[in-house]
């Protein structure tokens, strides 16, 4: 893996969706992927389509400085939120990136399991 500090989170976000793309069959079933406003660019869309043919939707704050529920970001932030309750996720202690994965795949999957 690329360990470099200086580095857009456009490009990461690149090298990651193209790392995935090599280790697992997971992203063949994406359609779409959210992003806020500090990923437009058709550079970024264009890489992301040619990687795992998503189609990359922008979601744009309109006003600064007033809450307004932005379209679909809820989700996300929501979903953030119960990682969050989980103690090892908490923090990022594991080693390896796919025990990070793992780790998260398992709290939503206990997550699923305590609501049915």
């Amino acid at each position: 893996m690329f360990l470099v500090e200086s580095i857009t989170d456009r490009k990461g976000a690149i090298w990651m969706i193209e790392y995935y793309s090599d280790v697992t069959e997971n992203l063949k079933s994406l359609i779409k992927v959210m992003a806020d406003g500090g990923y437009t660019g058709k550079n970024f869309s264009d890489s992301v389509n040619e990687l795992c043919h998503a189609e990359v939707e922008i979601v744009k704050r309109n006003e600064l400085h007033t809450f307004v529920v932005l379209p679909k970001r809820w989700i996300v932030e929501r979903s953030f939120a119960w990682l969050d309750k989980c103690r090892r996720l908490w923090k990022n202690c594991e080693r390896k990136l796919h025990t990070s994965f793992q780790m998260v795949t398992l709290a939503f999957i206990r997550l699923l399991l305590n609501r049915y």
